[in-house]
């Protein structure tokens, strides 16, 4: 069939691939890279120069990962028995130089990445970590295991968080804070010690939230932060007094949900 040459996966003469190892059409393997044998790479994914994935690790369709990053290994995590567990990457995902993504502890567990996530240089995604879909994180931020990480969130750099964090989808969190609590979803927050500051206007602007949802969060955000009401005195003001939008909804049942407590 025409066209069916240029599918087949290219790969350098200097990198390895093991027996096992499944790849899609138009998968390129750059030179001295390693692939394991229970990789999976799909269609169109490109794999840079001495980059190492190994392990039971899956990565979707027209994903990049660049010059020297290791995705697989074994986890940081004295807990760790030699568990059969996995790393999951959803497509378009793009992972810069140097970046580490870790296998999870327990059998049959996963550290997962979702779709058009941008993992910047020197990141490193601990055990047991979720990503969700269009998460940034810039250069050096360090997730902890078992963190968290909703939908559109983004982390400036050389940024640690603890484990068992959670960001709410669309929050910002800028560079260089130490992250010890929950970050809410369309929260702001920077510094050390970290404190919120506002809400994620100009993203929630640029992901088409309408301005009238908009509003409804900053009424949350004041009640819950500016008021003289605790945590669950504020988030039964909202439900009271606020629009039913989903984006509302979703802002309390992280709060109310929340392990570790939020920032303040």
């Amino acid at each position: 069939m025409p066209g069916r040459e240029s599918a087949r996966p290219l790969i350098h003469p200097t990198a390895i691939v093991e027996k096992g190892a499944e790849l899609g059409d138009g998968v390129v393997i750059g030179p001295f890279a390693y692939v394991g044998p229970r990789v999976k790479l799909g269609e169109g994914t490109r794999i840079g120069l001495h980059a190492v994935i190994e392990g039971r690790t899956t990565i979707g369709a027209r994903c990049q990962v660049h010059h020297g990053a290791v995705i697989g290994n074994l986890p940081q995590d004295l807990k760790y028995r030699g568990a059969p567990t996995q790393v999951v990457i959803g497509s378009g995902t793009t992972i810069r130089e140097y970046a580490t993504v870790h296998a999870a502890t327990e059998e049959n567990e996963a550290t997962r990445i979702g779709d058009n996530v941008l993992l910047m240089a020197y990141t490193h995604i601990a055990h047991n970590c979720r990503l969700g879909n269009n998460v940034i994180l810039a250069n050096a931020v360090n997730l902890a295991g078992h963190v968290r990480v909703d939908d559109h969130a983004i982390i400036g750099g050389i940024t640690p968080i603890h484990q068992f964090v959670a960001v709410g989808c669309h929050a910002f969190i800028g560079g260089g804070s130490r992250v010890p609590q929950d970050v809410p979803p369309y929260v702001k927050a920077a510094g050390n010690p970290l404190r919120a500051c506002g809400l994620n206007t100009i993203g929630m602007e640029r992901r088409g939230i309408t301005a009238e949802t908009r509003l409804e969060l900053k009424r949350a955000y004041r009640i819950l932060y500016r008021s003289q009401l605790n945590v669950a005195q504020a988030l039964d003001r909202i439900l009271r007094e606020l629009k039913p939008y989903p984006e509302v909804h979703e802002f309390v049942e992280f709060v109310r949900s929340s392990e570790r407590g939020i920032v303040r």
